[in-house]
């Protein structure tokens, strides 16, 4: 079996990306194949993990390149999880963020917060939301 090849080139085609959300039950906002490649674009960072062609994770950071850095979406196809796809994608990440003196943070649900404590992170705060209508 290959290596998985981690990489910041994006896939070629976004409709890998649009599938992987799809897999995670992530298109509650039916976001398009443009959507996605827009989001990864406007990115600070984004990292993606190959299995040969095939797009089976990523994650992002939204920041504005100097105080903090939010990491965001997170994912790795169901199948390939539990491998260490996503700790990898998460220190890539988080290196990223020390290379530039930048602090990285993130929310996540209750059920995900033994798990990034497990790679360092402290409960600081309480985060909000408000939804819109899209």
């Amino acid at each position: 079996m290959k290596p998985i090849c981690y990489t910041i080139e994006p896939p070629e085609d976004f409709a890998q990306l649009h599938s992987l959300y799809e897999a995670l039950g992530w298109d509650s906002l039916q976001l398009s194949v443009d959507d996605l490649k827009q989001m990864c674009d406007q990115s600070w960072y984004a990292v993606y993990a190959f299995d040969d062609q095939k797009l089976v994770g990523m994650g992002r950071i939204i920041s504005d390149g100097v105080i903090t850095g939010m990491i965001c979406g997170l994912c790795v196809l169901p199948s390939y999880q539990s491998k260490g796809i996503g700790k990898e994608l998460l220190n890539r990440m988080i290196d990223h963020c020390g290379q530039n003196r930048v602090i990285p943070q993130l929310l996540c649900t209750e059920n995900l917060e033994s798990y990034y404590e497990s790679c360092g992170f402290k409960k600081f705060s309480v985060g909000m939301t408000r939804n819109i209508i899209r």
